[in-house]
C-alpha cells in the first residue's frame, strides 16, 4: 500500500512486494489474526443494471472469481489477538492460572476511494463484529490452543484526526478509553463483549450464503 494518504488514516508503513507476500501469508497461517476482504455486494437473483436493486429474491451462490473479482474488492477488516498483559500483571495468581484473557484489535480499511460514504465501512464493522461474536470459542482456540480464555474486549486504535473512524466505532457502541490521545496521537476505543452482543439482539443476522470456489481453483 503506497497511498500515503491511506498509510496515515490506518497506520500503516509501506512494504516492499516480497514483504506484502510475507505479511499475507501470516495472514492465512498465524492464529493471532484473522482477515477478510471486503467486497462490493453481489447482485440479486433476477437483479439488472438501473432496476433500483430490486432483485427477485437473495442470491444463494457467491462465484468465486466472479462476485469477488478485483473490481469488486473494496477494502479488508482484521482482528489482532494478544494476551492481556494488564491483566496478567494486576490479576490474581491463580485465575492468571486458570483463564487466559485476550484482546481483540480491530483494523478495517475501505481502500476504493469511490466506496466510501456509502455506507460500506459500518456495514462491514457490523458484519465483522457478528462474526467474532458467533465464533468467539473457536477464534480463542486457536490462538490460545486451550479452551480456558476469554476475550476481555475488543479495541481500535485510530489516528485523532481520523474523526470519521472514530465517529464510526461510537457509532456501534465503542467508547474512548481516554479524551486525549496517546503518546502516537491514537485514540483508542473499547467495546466489550457483552455490549457487542447486546448490539445484534435487535439487528437482522448477516447473510450467509455458499461460495463457490473458480473453476481452476476447484480442480
Amino acid at each position: 500500500m503506497q497511498n500515503p494518504t491511506l498509510q496515515k488514516l490506518t497506520a500503516s508503513e509501506p512494504l516492499s512486494l516480497e514483504e506484502e507476500y510475507a505479511m499475507q501469508e501470516s495472514w492465512r497461517e498465524d492464529g493471532d489474526k484473522l482477515t477478510f476482504i471486503a467486497c462490493l455486494p453481489v447482485k440479486k437473483e433476477g437483479e439488472e443494471e438501473g432496476n433500483g436493486g430490486k432483485g427477485e429474491g437473495e442470491k444463494k451462490v457467491v462465484q468465486g472469481g466472479l462476485d469477488d473479482e478485483d473490481d469488486g474488492m473494496i477494502g479488508d477488516v482484521n482482528l489482532f489477538l494478544s494476551e492481556d498483559d494488564e491483566e496478567e500483571e494486576n490479576g490474581p495468581q491463580n485465575q492468571r492460572q486458570q483463564t487466559k484473557s485476550v484482546i481483540g484489535e480491530i483494523e478495517i480499511m475501505v481502500a476504493t476511494p469511490s466506496a466510501r460514504g456509502k455506507g460500506h465501512g459500518k456495514a462491514i464493522l457490523i458484519t465483522f463484529l457478528w462474526y467474532i461474536i458467533q465464533n468467539t470459542s473457536a477464534i480463542l482456540l486457536e490462538y490460545t490452543k486451550t479452551a480456558d480464555a476469554t476475550l476481555r474486549y475488543l479495541r481500535v486504535r485510530i489516528d485523532a484526526e481520523n474523526q470519521t473512524s472514530i465517529s464510526l466505532f461510537q457509532k456501534v457502541g465503542f467508547t474512548k478509553r481516554s479524551p486525549t490521545p496517546n503518546y502516537f496521537n491514537e485514540i483508542e476505543l473499547r467495546l466489550s463483549p457483552s455490549d457487542a452482543t447486546l448490539l445484534f439482539k435487535e439487528m437482522q443476522e448477516p447473510s450467509i450464503v455458499l461460495y463457490e470456489l473458480p473453476a481452476a481453483v476447484a480442480k
